[in-house]
């Protein structure tokens, strides 16, 4: 079962979780990262290694988040590849605990 990011990670964009990915199934948006379910091998690794807790299994993704599955799936197609551990955003602590932030994701693809 493929592993979706969540609503935490809006406006953080941590890549903690992109730097253990054995199969480079992240990509890269403004301001979020996904995951491709068509390559996700259900490893587990990247779980752990993000802080602000934003990947989940498909079945034990929040109801409330129900939606990104989709998300992920559609734009993991759209935006680029992201193989290797990046900074993150520069307010990225302060909006590590702020909930509520979905109308805040922007669909543009990453750089």
């Amino acid at each position: 079962m493929p592993h979706v990011v969540a609503e935490p990670c809006i406006n953080c964009k941590y890549t903690d979780c992109v730097a253990v990915c054995p199969v480079e199934c992240f990509y890269q948006g403004e301001n979020f990262l996904v995951i491709h379910p068509d390559e996700c091998i259900d490893c587990g690794a990247c779980v752990p290694e993000c802080p602000t807790e934003a990947i989940y299994t498909l079945e034990n993704l929040p109801r409330k988040w129900r939606k990104f599955a989709a998300l992920n799936k559609r734009l993991s197609r759209i935006w680029p590849r992201l193989s290797e551990k990046l900074a993150a955003l520069p307010q990225a602590e302060t909006w590590k605990t702020v909930a509520k932030k979905a109308r805040l994701l922007s669909e543009r693809p990453g750089s």
